[in-house]
């Protein structure tokens, strides 16, 4: 069962958020009869058991009017009274004290701009507050709180904004219009400008078939003559050093050569003949 009651919270609250603006942390708007009940329940602290409900942060708020009402009720609500004066202070500019019920609906207005949850136990003026688009209302039950889900009007007052949002409006469409006209005179301009360049291309092609009928009874060539590029040479940083010749008087054994002016000296090696051979040659 609390499983169940919690999602109920959390799809409701994700309406209001989604549909009416409402941002952490959420202002929770008391009456009299509300801090009355939490008190006598012993539901403290308050803005615990709303945070529980409501899976976020909270501010609680009444009106000098509520706490004036609280007082006039005497000492059974003075825990109530006590209690409330810790409560955040809403502006109410009302000079002379009106009930609760008037000052909480003055207020709330017609579209709650400020985005107030209210937490009251009147129920007529829970069923009042129902028919005012983007007005949560908290109520309790013993010692267990309840959102109410929203109504069938806020649910059709949601549908009927989202399809606004989805269409143009009248400004929207008139300066939609007016983008359209000036585009189309653009083009107008551009078209009117591209014809006058078309019939001066015409003129100046017409000048140079003149010219070219002159150039040829004058035997002149009417060919343009394109500058022929020559072959230039390398580039001479990208181009490799030339190695320094090697000297061909001397060769790499470190023998002379013999050409004209040096000479060649060859070493030849005597062989040693064996003293076997030599005794066989002299036998």
């Amino acid at each position: 069962m609390r499983v169940k009651k919690q999602k109920r919270h959390r799809r409701a609250v994700r309406f209001y958020t989604a549909c009416f603006g409402f941002r952490e942390p959420f202002k929770i708007f008391c009456d009299g009869t509300f801090v009355h009940h939490l008190v006598v329940n012993r539901i403290t602290p308050a803005d615990t058991a709303l945070t529980n409900i409501l899976g976020a942060p909270v501010k609680l708020f009444t009106t000098r009017c509520v706490l004036a009402e609280l007082k006039s009720l005497g000492g059974n609500y003075q825990e109530a009274l006590n209690a409330a004066n810790n409560l955040f202070t809403a502006r109410c500019d009302h000079e002379m004290r009106k009930s609760a019920e008037d000052c909480i609906t003055e207020v709330i207005g017609e579209k709650n701009s400020e985005h107030f949850f209210v937490a009251t136990q009147d129920a007529d003026l829970r069923r009042s507050l129902q028919k005012i688009p983007g007005v949560p209302v908290i109520f309790a039950l013993r010692n267990a709180l309840f959102l109410e889900q929203p109504s069938s009007f806020q649910r059709q007052f949601a549908n009927s904004a989202e399809e606004e949002r989805l269409h143009m409006t009248d400004l929207e469409y008139n300066m939609l219009r007016q983008r359209k006209k000036r585009k189309l005179s653009d083009d107008k301009q551009g078209d009117s400008s591209n014809a006058s360049e078309g019939e001066i291309d015409d003129v100046s092609q017409a000048q140079i078939i003149n010219t070219n009928v002159k150039r040829n009874e004058s035997d002149v060539k009417d060919k343009i003559r394109f500058k022929r590029k020559k072959a230039k040479g390398p580039n001479p940083l990208s181009v490799k050093k030339k190695k320094k010749s090697v000297d061909t008087n001397f060769t790499t054994s470190g023998k002379e050569n013999k050409n004209g002016e040096g000479t060649v000296r060859s070493r030849k090696r005597s062989r040693k003949r064996s003293r076997k051979n030599v005794v066989e040659g002299n036998a």
